[in-house]
């Protein structure tokens, strides 16, 4: 379970996360929604620990959680393209391995067989050796969910991670997070600016306005009416 209370984050006199409270079940998908600015990445880097909550708790169960508990999905994938899908999937696992093994680039065969299951999982099971500057934008994305799940965290966020992809694809990366989600038991947390596209794998929806939390509801028992007027003021 992820828990949290009263987050806040000011920057100087600006507030942009104001006594955010929620939990997250393992295998729940929750869909974040907002419009730019209502604090959505702030939320989102201060489960990551990118950034520091001004006041207010995160917990994994009983506990804080650990660097390596928690994955984010980056907007734009945040890979290597020099590197190949399966090295860029490695790279998940590095709070795992000595430094001197990605130096040289040798990891333990475990590793690697698990670094190509990940691949398969997300539908690249061919795709190992690619060089992921030579990917589709949902390539990439899907090697990005790939490598935070490698991390074996207990939580995965993904930060509009299909912001710049077509709707098809955008709801192929969404099904493939869903699925991994389900599968390996984690938290998911996926902020999106087109929440249409999430009607199918949402479980769970947050709102932020203003950084305040105005919904916390499960899918099922929020209208297409509540979402737009998160949209709409």
């Amino acid at each position: 379970m992820l828990t949290v209370i009263g987050l806040e984050k000011r920057y100087d006199s600006a507030t942009a996360l104001e006594n955010v409270s929620f939990e997250l079940s393992p295998g729940e998908l929750a869909i974040l929604v907002g419009r730019s600015g209502a604090g959505k990445t702030t939320l989102l880097r201060c489960l990551n620990g990118l950034e520091r909550p001004s006041t207010g708790t995160i917990r994994l169960g009983d506990e804080p959680p650990e660097p390596t508990d928690i994955a984010l999905v980056f907007q734009e994938g945040a890979l290597l393209d020099s590197k190949s899908a399966l090295e860029n999937v490695l790279d998940g696992g590095l709070g795992r391995e000595s430094v001197w093994r990605e130096v040289f680039g040798w990891h333990a065969p475990a590793e690697k067989r698990a670094a190509v299951e990940r691949l398969h999982a997300v539908g690249l099971a061919g795709d190992a050796d690619r060089r992921v500057g030579d990917l589709s934008g949902g390539e990439r994305q899907r090697v990005g969910i790939a490598r935070a799940v490698h991390q074996e965290p207990q939580v995965i966020l993904a930060d509009e991670p299909v912001a710049s992809l077509d709707p098809a694809t955008a709801r192929n990366v969404l099904d493939q997070l869903a699925a991994l989600v389900r599968r390996e038991q984690v938290v998911g947390l996926v902020s999106l600016h087109q929440p249409r596209l999430a009607q199918e794998v949402a479980d769970r929806y947050l709102a932020l306005e203003s950084g305040r939390l105005t919904l916390d509801a499960p899918a099922a028992e929020v209208d297409p009416e509540q979402i737009a007027e998160v949209y709409d003021g």
